[in-house]
């Protein structure tokens, strides 16, 4: 899944692709690089951030995604926890909905019901605003898996297929360097929940252990994805899309012994 933000403030790229033009021509490059799902967002969401009105959000994210279905008929997603971003993006053929907040936002369930849509439901600790002062938890995983457990109930209670549920722990949305480090290494315990997992490590801080900077931390982010396929990851979420492509064929190369190739 190749990262797409069309926001002035996001922690890795803000402002980069506010020009339809510079979208279309980066999303066409992730394509090419070798990304199956663009995932276009109108609203920031790193730590600190401040809401953007679903108006905004919608004038964002609208016209890339008309165009991009147009000119590629690639597959979207759309990152967005408002109910009308997620009705104007499925009127236009979206084919999945990416929620940090895990359609726990009012009229978010229903819209996500009435599209029919696959939907990934991300776990956060708090909100994006406040959600990195000092996270803990008595129990990581236990606690995440929980959420998943009573999210994926309910959303399938009001009539999401249970197949087109996809999970994302949330890495860095309410979590320390040490968290997201266990979370990484153990997600194999989320095969309990038998849902594709969806995992989002590329540039953040936690990649910053060694290469401190963002824009340094391209290495540390495709081992990351590496690592995540490794123990049990359906999809990765990357800005990095050639390389990260790269790394994984030689991975998936080596666990075969090159069977295939």
């Amino acid at each position: 899944m190749g990262i797409l933000n069309i926001t002035p403030d996001s922690f890795s790229d803000g402002g980069r692709f506010l020009q339809l033009d510079n979208a279309l021509f980066q999303a066409e490059k992730m394509l090419e690089e070798g990304a199956d799902i663009i995932d276009v967002g109108g609203e920031s969401t790193r730590p600190g951030a401040q809401l953007v009105s679903a108006e905004e959000e919608m004038y964002r994210v609208l016209p890339l995604i008309e165009k991009l279905k147009a000119k590629t008929g690639a597959a979207i997603s759309v990152d967005t926890s408002k109910a009308e971003v997620m009705r104007g993006a499925a009127d236009l053929g979206v084919d999945l909905i990416n929620d940090v907040r895990a359609l726990q936002v009012e009229g978010a369930l229903k819209a996500a019901v009435d599209s029919s849509l696959p939907v990934c439901l991300m776990h956060m600790k708090g909100k994006p605003k406040n959600m990195q002062e000092n996270p803990s938890y008595e129990n990581l995983l236990s606690e995440i898996i929980n959420f998943f457990k009573e999210r994926v109930s309910d959303c399938i209670q009001a009539g999401i297929a249970p197949e087109n549920i996809i999970l994302d722990p949330g890495f860095g949305f309410g979590k320390t360097a040490q968290h997201n480090l266990a979370l990484i290494n153990r997600l194999g315990e989320f095969e309990i929940l038998n849902k594709p997992l969806l995992v989002g490590l590329s540039r953040k801080s936690t990649m910053g252990i060694i290469e401190k900077n963002t824009s340094d931390r391209l290495i540390a982010s495709v081992v990351g994805a590496v690592i995540a396929v490794q123990n049990g990851a359906s999809i990765v979420r990357v800005h990095d899309v050639a390389q990260t492509v790269s790394a994984l064929a030689m991975a998936h190369a080596v666990t075969t012994e090159g069977r295939g190739l």
